[in-house]
């Protein structure tokens, strides 16, 4: 069974940066096309970035694009998330999955595996 564990999540300053970890085990990691998302209280859980099986092509929500970079390290089984120049409304609990559906997966319901979460907190 495919276990995702995220790490690196913490309070910040706008402006500043944080890099989100999440290791992957169970299975063999580059199966698998790995995604980032997040979610605030009372609103639904939105896509932030993704990246395929090989590393070779990713995807990102408009709101990101340019200060976001997700990134995969085969031999660690690891999927990063840098974020950089950080916003109040970056804010929320940041969850990484894992798809294991044929194509390249950038919406909820492509991913069946979820990790538990880690909280980024972006103060103004």
């Amino acid at each position: 069974q495919v276990q995702l564990v995220e790490s690196g999540g913490g309070l910040v300053q706008a402006g500043g940066s944080l890099r989100l970890y999440c290791a992957f085990s169970g299975r063999t990691f580059s199966s698998y096309v790995m995604g980032w998302f997040r979610q605030v209280p009372g609103k639904e859980r939105e896509s932030v970035a993704a990246i395929n099986r090989s590393g070779s092509r990713t995807f990102y929500v408009d709101s990101v694009k340019g200060r976001f970079t997700i990134s995969r390290d085969i031999a660690k089984n690891t999927v990063y998330l840098q974020m950089n120049s950080l916003k109040p409304e970056d804010t929320a609990v940041y969850y990484c999955a894992a798809s294991i559906r044929v194509g390249f997966s950038t919406t909820r319901e492509g991913y069946g595996y979820w990790g538990q979460g880690t909280q980024v907190t972006v103060s103004s």
